[in-house]
């Protein structure tokens, strides 16, 4: 499939729109979509850390069980990822491993980032698979989406620090 930058507005949006379901119910806003060759989203998902107590609960990796049960196949030969925010490892190991073709992600993740921030897992060379990374699509919406959330946090934890004064 061929990228516009349309279709590629639209399938972030639609992480995007993951992404707010997850700050809706208390989480990072994260969000993740795979789409497959023909254009159609098999896999999506938000944080689900806190909600259900795993480590494992990143967008990505609910978006890529998703698309392998789709599927009925661990491979996600020429499928693409469109993510809010670039992988961590863990992420990047399951993005390599399902063989995921290309991977946009939007804001940059300077503490845990796998695509290049921190490390770049994508680029190593002994690993058999290699995506294509298209890094900082809607950077700035991204990126402030996950600012105005846990700026929201430190306000709401120096309020209850006031409260309990």
């Amino acid at each position: 499939m061929e990228f516009t930058s349309e279709n590629k507005q639209k399938y972030m949006q639609l992480a995007f729109d993951q992404a707010q379901i997850a700050q809706n119910l208390g989480e990072v806003p994260i969000g993740a979509v795979i789409i497959d060759p023909d254009g159609q989203v098999i896999g999506s998902g938000y944080n689900r850390r806190e909600l259900n107590q795993d480590a494992t609960g990143h967008a990505e990796m609910i978006a890529i069980r998703q698309a392998c049960t789709n599927l009925g196949t661990w491979r996600l030969i020429d499928c693409s990822l469109f993510v809010t925010l670039e992988p961590c490892p863990m992420c990047a190991g399951a993005i390599i491993n399902a063989r995921i073709k290309n991977v946009f992600y939007g804001a940059l993740d300077p503490k845990a980032g796998a695509g290049g921030s921190v490390v770049d897992l994508f680029a190593v060379p002994k690993f058999n698979h290699h995506p294509n990374v298209i890094r900082g699509l809607y950077r700035d919406r991204a990126s402030q989406m996950m600012k105005s959330f846990f700026k929201e946090i430190r306000q709401k934890q120096k309020s209850a620090k006031k409260s309990a004064k």
